[in-house]
């Protein structure tokens, strides 16, 4: 009977391991190619705003993290650098600086969803029609899946 148990809770726990372990790496498994650095670096040129994702936020953690250049233009927002890998990245504009889960949820609401994160090393997302940046002060990286922030960075 013992035996058993033992058996039951280290094939159980070996369950959860890979799951965890999918969970991780599948992003990572079907992302697309990395985008060319030459074309993030020229896009960015044309930046009116330039900010930077830092790894110390208080929200931030080794599954979870950011650092490198952000770039803002009037039609796209280009992030030259590194994100930890992870499902359902999105990418939102917000007149708040945030960097936690908690202070996120707070302003969620008010927060402009852009788009889709689908690269951890750099990424290039296009402003939707109608959203001027100048109305925004912080871009802000969101695992919608799992309700998890990234990183943020305050550009104005």
């Amino acid at each position: 009977m013992l035996r058993w148990i033992f058996l039951s809770g280290t094939h159980l726990a070996m369950l959860g391991i890979g799951f965890a372990l999918g969970v991780y790496l599948l992003p990572i498994l079907t992302a697309p190619p990395s985008l060319d650095k030459g074309m993030l670096t020229q896009t960015a040129k044309s930046a009116l705003y330039k900010t930077e994702f830092k790894r110390d936020l208080r929200g931030s953690d080794f599954l979870h993290w950011g650092e490198g250049k952000v770039s803002l233009t009037d039609k796209k927002i280009v992030h030259e650098g590194k994100l930890a890998p992870g499902p359902d990245y999105k990418v939102y504009l917000s007149k708040t600086f945030v960097e936690d889960e908690a202070e996120f949820m707070k302003i969620k609401s008010e927060a402009k969803q852009i788009g889709d994160v689908k690269t951890f090393d750099g990424f290039l997302v296009t402003i939707p029609e109608g959203i001027n940046v100048a109305d925004y002060s912080t871009v802000i990286v969101w695992c919608e899946a799992f309700g998890e922030f990234i990183t943020a960075a305050k550009y104005k």
